[in-house]
């Protein structure tokens, strides 16, 4: 067999439908096809490629390290495909577009503001997957990144979006007991270790020593406020991308009107202006539009 003959670009749609939701049911629910047919499909490609390319789990599957690789490729020819065809023969149904978040803006200002976005462009399909370390936004493809902090590396062109106000959060029982900053030192503090602008910025500000704090390393702001939720410490609220984070977790400011302005920001980041596929225009401008309007407020949560 010749392993480097094109494969069937159906087989190609099923790996990329199934990579893209780790979820055999949920590629086939996709492609309106049923799982059993999914899973022939992608065996038929690994059969062809000769290698596998997914690892099998009971209620899911995971890219393998052969799949990690060829899946960027594969969404690239997809969507170049799809841009071709419809720039020849009319505009697609709907066309997809990949926007790539780190984990706080995905989940505290793309998702709340999705069906805005879905409401104003139907035609197009945004498919938004996240990642928190450097490495995830340099081996996957994508239309659009929006990154926190230093912009250059993930691309030539980028928007600043918007920076971020931090704060001390914690339960209402424990926060009731926080009445002065040095009160803060008696907790555990939840510090993200990716961030620049942590607990010592905090200190620094609030003109306190922070010696003998007890720090609690963890590696996202999503994570911080799970564990202060649950009652395990003081994490930092990073306003406005972590209000409805810090919300569902129950979590309310220690001192109230204390908050110390960030030192990095968020930032759409893409290729070139001028390459920009009609999605991605489409959607630069509508964050623009909205986050405009998220401005970081000053100890407490909008």
């Amino acid at each position: 067999m010749d392993r480097t003959r094109i494969p069937s670009l159906n087989w190609l749609r099923v790996f990329e439908a199934a990579a893209r939701t780790e979820s055999f049911a949920r590629a086939a629910a996709e492609l309106n096809m049923s799982p059993p047919a999914v899973s022939q499909q992608v065996k038929a490609l690994e059969s062809h490629l000769g290698m596998a390319l997914f690892t099998r789990q009971p209620h899911a599957v995971r890219l393998t390290e052969a799949g990690r690789a060829y899946l960027p490729s594969v969404q690239m020819s997809l969507v170049s495909l799809e841009t071709s065809t419809a720039g020849l023969f009319g505009r697609a149904r709907e066309e997809r577009l990949y926007v790539q978040a780190v984990h706080i803006f995905a989940q505290g200002v793309l998702a709340p503001l999705f069906t805005d976005f879905t409401a104003r462009h139907p035609d197009i399909a945004l498919h938004i997957t996240t990642g928190n370390a450097v490495e995830d936004f340099t081996h996957a493809f994508s239309d659009l990144k929006i990154i926190f902090g230093a912009p250059s590396a993930f691309g030539r062109a980028h928007d600043q979006l918007m920076g971020e106000m931090l704060y001390p959060v914690a339960t209402p029982e424990i926060a009731a007991r926080i009445k002065t900053p040095a009160d803060l030192l008696a907790h555990p503090l939840l510090e993200v270790a990716t961030h620049r602008a942590g607990w010592p910025h905090v200190f620094e500000s609030l003109k306190l020593l922070g010696a003998g704090a007890r720090v609690v390393m963890v590696d996202s702001t999503v994570m911080a406020a799970a564990l202060a939720g649950h009652g395990a410490g003081i994490a930092l609220a990073r306003a406005p991308a972590s209000d409805p984070i810090m919300r569902a977790q129950g979590l309310v400011p220690c001192l109230p009107g204390v908050a110390v302005p960030g030192l990095e920001y968020y930032h759409l980041v893409y290729p070139d202006p001028g390459t920009l596929r009609r999605p991605a225009r489409a959607f630069r401008s509508w964050l623009m539009e909205r986050v405009s309007a998220l401005e970081p407020v000053s100890g407490g949560m909008s």
